[in-house]
This record gives structure tokens, sequence and C-alpha cells, in this order.
């Protein structure tokens, strides 16, 4: 099985989840918080994605992998794409979450084993 960090890459590379996205040009991890407590926490036995339903013990693994909360950046996203979901997202005033890792960067994957629990 994989760990929490390859599991929140797969998920951030799918197509599948509308409540989680790259941010910030691949830096940063987005989290629609009220919708990903539906869309990923809610599923339940072989659908289930990560070992907990609650969205503070989902942070808390966050900051054991050494990710940090952020405060998102003034300047909008340069993909069309992810300017739209967060627009859509602050629109529905929905609370987004950003999160940031120095080892969790879209552009160099292969930092993603340097991801490791604290």
């Amino acid at each position: 099985s994989l760990c929490f960090p390859q599991k929140l890459w797969r998920m951030l590379e799918s197509s599948r989840f509308q409540s989680v996205w790259w941010s910030e040009g691949g830096k940063c991890v987005a989290i629609n918080k009220d919708l990903f407590k539906e869309e990923v926490l809610g599923r339940a036995g072989p659908q289930r994605l990560f070992d907990t339903q609650k969205m503070k013990i989902f942070m808390q693994q966050l900051n054991a992998y050494g990710f940090s909360k952020t405060e998102r950046d003034d300047q909008r996203s340069a993909s069309l794409p992810e300017f739209l979901a967060e627009e859509g997202a602050v629109s529905a005033h929905s609370q987004i979450l950003y999160y940031y890792n120095p080892c969790f960067n879209r552009a160099h994957p292969w930092l993603l084993e340097r991801c490791m629990r604290r």
C-alpha cells in the first residue's frame, strides 16, 4: 500500500477529485475543506483512501509529513483550470486550505521520496 504522501500525490494527479488540487504552480496543495470531507473522507469500505474520516486527523497527518499550512499568495494561478477552481471555491464561500512542503512539488516528483513522517 502507498504511504500518505504518495496517496495524496496520486489524488492531485487524478482528475477524479474536485476537492483537492495543485495550487501556486504546483508548489502547494489546495483543499476545499467541505467538499474534501464529503468526497474523500466520507468514503467507506474498499473505496476509503485514508485511515481516517476526520478532517482534523487528516490535517495532523499533513503536519506529521512536514506540510505546513500557508496563506494563499495574492498572485493568481497561472493555469486557467487552477484559476477557475480557486475562483469557484472562493465564490462558494468554501474554506480553502493551502499546505506547503518543500519536498512535495509537482515539478520535482523525485523529491517525494524525501517526504517522510517526522
